[in-house]
């Protein structure tokens, strides 16, 4: 993760001039690079193509996306743009404005995030900023086993944690590790294990 701007943005500033050579978020304000490794990008890449085959399967309608820009705000009402390692999203939402560059600002069905070195965005801000929009499932997939223990275990163990909302908009956690069967609430005839997606 490699801060590019010292001037604080607004969000449609931006989206106007984010570059187009990599994945970049708005991060308070500033262009944020954001760095993957390729275990990392293996792990993303197998979850999107289950997403996409259950879709298929299924002929639900949803879109498997990477790369999509999501307009979040912080508690503080700071407008951030995230982009989740693989997004799930209404087909109908996707299809409203197919012809516009700009950034999704409803809430997308589903935000997968695979943890990095900046493991606290996904286990905190993103977290927050995720339910705030309304975001319905969230899977962050720490492979690595780099988060606090208070996640993890002591020991760490690698581990997918599914956020899903509740009645209130609270998001409700559960985590599968192992050869657990993972439960989507999205995706509820989903036959994957928590070791398929760890050791992808």
């Amino acid at each position: 993760m490699i801060a590019i701007t010292k001037q604080k943005l607004k969000f449609n500033e931006f989206i106007t001039i984010c570059p187009e050579d990599g994945v970049y978020e708005l991060v308070n304000g500033e262009i944020v690079k954001m760095a993957t490794t390729r275990n990392h990008d293996d792990v993303t890449e197998f979850a999107d193509r289950q997403f996409y085959q259950e879709c298929d399967r299924l002929k639900l309608n949803y879109v498997v996306k990477r790369g999509i820009t999501i307009k979040t705000t912080t508690k503080e009402g700071i407008e951030q743009g995230r982009v989740p390692d693989v997004s799930v999203i209404d087909r109908t939402l996707w299809r409203a404005e197919r012809k516009s560059y700009t950034a999704l600002e409803s809430p997308i069905q589903l935000a997968v995030e695979v943890v990095s070195t900046n493991w606290e965005d996904d286990y905190v801000d993103k977290l927050d900023e995720y339910e705030r929009l309304g975001i319905a499932e969230y899977w962050i997939i720490d492979y690595l086993a780099i988060g606090k223990r208070e996640y993890l275990g002591n020991p760490k163990i690698p581990t997918v944690f599914v956020f899903s909302l509740n009645a209130e908009g609270k998001y409700q956690r559960t985590q599968f590790r192992d050869n657990e069967q993972i439960v989507s609430p999205t995706f509820p005839e989903l036959v994957l294990t928590a070791a398929q997606v760890l050791s992808a």
